[in-house]
């Protein structure tokens, strides 16, 4: 199983996440979507984990929360303008996927669906959640990327389903 995880697609996905990909999460009836860059995609626990970090005032924190899911969607095409978009804007205010012609594919094993449109998406179920410490932070860190002490929540995913489309 964990070597399918690291086929050529993956890779290549790996190579392009720094530039973004979409976080999807959706709990009762509401679907919304992130850009993330910062991620780790590894073996944890004996299991394919996806780990990301969400600040807890984000509005994607109590779905993820609610649903304890979340899927991972990876552009191959340039999607930078969806990407800025639902990087720059919140899911309380309106409808990101809509404002940015996103179409929420259903999940396969998921009731979060992934972003359509050609990638490489992940379905991961949350098997652990934790809150940065400040006390066992670097200094510069903790005062370069945290200046309103909103520490980021991690949020430790089992990849239970990957697939290109």
């Amino acid at each position: 199983m964990f070597e399918a995880l690291w086929d050529d697609r993956v890779r290549t996905a790996m190579k392009q996440f720094s530039a973004g990909a979409f976080l999807t999460s959706a709990h009762d009836g509401v679907v919304n979507t992130m850009t993330i860059s910062w991620g780790t995609l590894g073996i944890l626990w004996g299991k394919p984990i996806w780990q990301v970090v969400v600040r807890p005032q984000r509005y994607t924190m109590p779905l993820i929360d609610g649903s304890g899911e979340f899927t991972i969607s990876i552009p191959e095409k340039d999607m930078a303008q969806a990407l800025a978009w639902c990087g720059s804007r919140s899911g309380r205010d309106g409808d990101k996927l809509a404002d940015c012609g996103l179409v929420a594919q259903p999940g396969r094993v998921t009731k979060t669906p992934v972003i359509a449109g050609g990638g490489v998406h992940f379905e991961c179920r949350v098997v652990h959640r934790q809150q940065f410490d400040a006390t066992v932070m670097s200094p510069t860190l903790n005062q370069t990327i945290y200046p309103g002490n909103d520490h980021h929540i991690q949020f430790f995913g089992e990849i239970v389903a990957w697939y290109g489309d």
